[in-house]
């Protein structure tokens, strides 16, 4: 018995040490203190981000064609939902609940480049409310970065903001295009 319980102590001091390890940060596109936003009651009805970003881990670029997978930096849930969930909180529709207008987006381009900018690229369908046809839209937004992941996520939350900003102006009535389509908004 004794050597059976040594056994499993050795076994168990092994398994928790390979647990051990840099401990890991989390972090949110829903800026503190929260921001009002846009608060144009869109409801985000669906948001599809680039497969190679859509996970719990940030992820950066290197170079010109490499990508980094920060294993002790990670977003408080899959960068779908984060994105999503901090949209919706600058845009003022209840999540699932009644808008009068919905909007759609399909993330082209989420970039984390540290050192240089946050950028997200995004195409959108707007429904507004009483509106026959959905007006469809891209926009880019960069923000500056400096090199830590602290400034990237600030940079990305800016980003959504002014993401939200753009689809609210869209929002307004009497508005029939496109604000500021296909341009970089600084």
């Amino acid at each position: 018995m004794p050597k059976r319980w040594m056994g499993w102590l050795v076994a168990s001091g092994v398994l928790l040490a390979g647990c051990s390890g840099a401990p890991v940060s989390y972090h949110t596109l829903v800026p503190v203190p929260m921001d009002q936003g846009a608060r144009s009651q869109v409801r985000v009805e669906r948001v599809s981000m680039p497969p190679q970003v859509d996970r719990p881990q940030l992820v950066v670029r290197q170079g010109s064609s490499g990508l980094a997978i920060l294993e002790t930096q990670w977003w408080g849930a899959n960068l779908v939902d984060e994105f999503r969930s901090a949209l919706q909180d600058q845009l003022g529709g209840a999540a699932g609940g009644s808008a009068a207008s919905t909007v759609r987006l399909d993330v082209q381009r989420f970039d984390s480049v540290p050192g240089q900018h946050a950028l997200v690229d995004v195409r959108w369908r707007l429904q507004r409310a009483g509106a026959a046809q959905a007006l469809t839209c891209r926009s880019i937004v960069q923000t500056p970065a400096d090199n830590t992941v602290e400034s990237l996520v600030e940079a990305h939350q800016q980003n959504v903001r002014k993401l939200a900003e753009l689809i609210a102006r869209s929002d307004r009535p009497g508005q029939q295009a496109c604000p500021a389509q296909g341009a970089i908004v600084p």
